[in-house]
């Protein structure tokens, strides 16, 4: 059967780009039809190859690979590109989807992976590997969800070990103040235990990495 989906491969590694090809020849309806190591390189192949979809590093030397992809979007608007990055912070996610990238696959995902992106970008659907999927939905629940400075404070001792009684003692709340403040955490973070709450809130964005508990200061006046 004669391959249907040609593919450019850009990654400024060969070694990558040798394993790429050869997982890719897995599937028959897939053919590598060339290689680049920098966006110039990626940009000069895409005109003369004219592939159906570029897979393409989000990190290039020199150029990056989102505006490599704007480069090669810029020649012809309705080019495929698929971004497969070993990043996968949101941010980088989110730069490649709204600079026009057809989807964006985890280099930690499973080797079929690839392959079902590929074809999916091929027939013209955006595809996100779960991982990434995930990430973004993490963010997306992250911008809708605002904790207040008391809560903040609250989840931090928490994510610190104190007990109630501690935390009611040091930012100057009754033992069911903090109580109704933790059972509120959990709720609104979606969470069964204090870790879960940590863990959670920190994927969100909510709270830094490494919060300390020198960082809440006490409170001055109690709360009722």
């Amino acid at each position: 059967m004669t391959a249907s989906i040609k593919v450019l491969l850009v990654d400024d590694h060969a070694v990558v780009r040798a394993g790429y090809r050869h997982l890719l020849a897995r599937e028959r309806r897939i053919q590598v039809v060339g290689e680049a190591g920098d966006a110039p390189a990626a940009y000069e192949a895409f005109r003369e190859l004219a592939p159906d979809v570029v897979v393409m590093d989000i990190v290039l030397p020199g150029t990056s690979g989102v505006d490599a992809m704007r480069a090669i979007l810029g020649r012809d608007p309705n080019a495929r590109i698929l971004m497969f990055s070993i990043h996968e912070d949101a941010i980088f996610a989110t730069r490649a989807l709204q600079a026009g990238a057809q989807g964006y696959v985890s280099k930690r995902s499973a080797a079929d992976v690839l392959v079902e992106a590929v074809l999916a970008v091929a027939r013209g659907e955006r595809y996100l590997s779960h991982d990434i999927a995930q990430t973004l939905a993490l963010r997306l629940q992250a911008n809708s969800l605002v904790l207040s400075e008391r809560e903040s404070d609250v989840l931090r001792l928490l994510a610190n070990g104190e007990t109630v009684a501690a935390i009611a003692s040091r930012l100057l709340l009754s033992d069911k103040t903090v109580a109704n403040y933790q059972s509120a955490l959990r709720l609104k973070l979606g969470a069964t235990n204090n870790i879960q709450m940590l863990q959670k809130a920190t994927l969100l964005g909510l709270l830094p990495t490494g919060a300390s508990r020198n960082e809440v200061p006490a409170r001055r006046r109690k709360s009722r």
